[in-house]
């Protein structure tokens, strides 16, 4: 993949000013060849096929780094699920498998890895309800482990028995890190119809169908786009979402390069490029601040779903034209504590739970990192959930549920997540309906998939 001068004095430019980076080279490995009914052999195995693909990644891409000038913002690590992986393991849970890839992460230099991890869109087998089982206490005693479980597909429909119990696990897991605000969810995301190549946390997995190692990277540009939006103060839609357009083909051009370079080095496979605009906690990087430059007052009033679909639709065309690896997400992200401006909405009252869910029908994944009291119930967080994985699935799309019940934190209060270079942010408490949905979500079965599975 050739790039001109010109385009190479641009990008230069993108990173000087508007904030451009790599938000995350993830190397994705197949453990499935590590299973083994003994579990100091199965961590063994784990730890020498991590370390044998992973122990350069991170020098690699402070090469490539130095090369184009390009910050590459994470270094990550994703593996084949766990509930796959450890399922002939003679042990009660799967807590020293966490912490095995706790290690192994620290060993290689990462900053996080994924793949604790279980797929039960239909049913939970033995090993699933093992894994599900442990993911408080496999969080609370990790530094780097994230953990996903995806317990929806347009497909199949919604597995409720794994809702139900998801709302059961988050507030534990909240509970059990409740010294740092229950961070432990937020490296926990419940999923619909979950990729096999996501390079970005918590839902990075290596999937089933994927090679033996590859490498899968997720660009960033939020800054970028809203840095050339801000020089079109009288341009009509259709001219803002031509640039869009074209600013999303010179991100994910420069991203898909940066793939490529670091996976010749490593001698694996390049993936995919996920053409995500991911926010940070950085000044003027705001997927909210986009919204706001396109005429809203403020992200959140009426009028931001539509600005949103404008924005991710744009995204994912200029995208498509510049890579033939498209992957992941890709779309822009809305996670409400790692984006300033989305802070900002949530603290002036304009923006709640209904707008956000509303939002996440045309963004690229679901409600992200979102705040809500400590004491909000087991069935209410499930309730949120099934909501969420009902937009998944009847769009035939993939949607999230990050959600922290912050203990002992009432509506309205400010919530930090100290850590993790500061990339989890921090937040305002947002309320919850105040009527429940005990009696429907403990009903418990399946919701069916819609008519649209039907479509072979």
């Amino acid at each position: 993949m050739e790039i001109g001068s010109e385009e190479i004095l641009e990008t230069i430019r993108m990173v000087e000013l508007q904030n451009l980076d790599i938000r995350a080279v993830t190397i994705s490995i197949n453990l499935l060849d590590c299973s083994h009914s003994d579990i100091k052999d199965l961590q063994s195995k784990i730890t020498q096929k991590i370390v044998k693909y992973a122990k350069s990644l991170v020098k690699v891409c402070q090469e490539i780094e130095s090369i184009y000038g390009i910050p590459i913002v994470n270094e990550r690590i994703a593996v084949t699920p766990i509930s796959l992986v450890g399922a002939s393991c003679n042990v009660k849970n799967y807590v020293p498998i966490a912490k095995t890839l706790d290690e192994a992460a620290k060993k290689v230099g990462v900053d996080f890895i994924g793949g604790f991890s279980a797929l039960v869109e239909k049913g939970l087998t033995k090993s699933d309800l093992k894994l599900i089982d442990s993911i408080p206490e496999a969080l609370a005693s990790t530094d780097f482990v994230c953990s996903s479980v995806n317990v929806a597909a347009t497909k199949v429909g919604i597995n409720m028995d794994a809702v139900i119990r998801m709302g059961r696990i988050i507030k534990e897991t909240a509970e059990l890190t409740a010294k740092n605000n229950g961070i432990g969810c937020a490296k926990l995301g419940v999923f619909a119809n979950l990729p096999g190549d996501v390079p970005f946390m918590p839902g990075a997995i290596h999937g089933v169908g994927q090679s033996e190692c590859v490498i899968n990277v997720g660009v960033s540009g939020p800054g970028v786009v809203k840095s050339v939006l801000g020089k079109m103060a009288d341009a009509n839609l259709n001219e803002m979402a031509e640039v869009i357009k074209k600013t999303s083909f010179k991100i994910t051009r420069m991203g898909e390069l940066v793939g490529r370079e670091v996976a010749e080095k490593l001698k694996v496979e390049f993936g995919s490029v996920d053409l995500s605009l991911a926010p940070t906690t950085k000044v003027g990087d705001s997927i909210a601040q986009i919204l706001e430059l396109m005429g809203l007052e403020v992200c959140g009033t009426h009028g931001t779903t539509a600005a949103l679909a404008l924005l991710t639709d744009a995204v994912k065309k200029g995208g498509a034209m510049a890579s033939s690896s498209i992957g992941g997400f890709s779309g822009a992200f809305i996670p409400v504590c790692e984006d300033r401006g989305m802070v900002e909405a949530v603290r002036k009252g304009a923006i709640g739970l209904d707008k956000l869910e509303a939002m996440t029908s045309v963004c690229a994944v679901g409600l992200d990192m979102v705040v809500v009291p400590g004491n909000s119930s087991e069935e209410t967080i499930s309730a949120i959930i099934a909501d969420e994985m009902v937009i998944g699935v009847i769009n035939n799309k993939t949607t999230g549920v990050r959600i922290i019940p912050a203990p002992g934190k009432k509506a309205g209060e400010k919530v930090k997540f100290v850590g993790h270079k500061g990339l989890l942010g921090e937040g305002i408490v947002m309320p919850v309906n105040k009527y429940g949905a005990k009696k429907f979500i403990q009903r418990g079965g399946k919701i069916p998939a819609p008519l649209r599975s039907l479509g072979n």
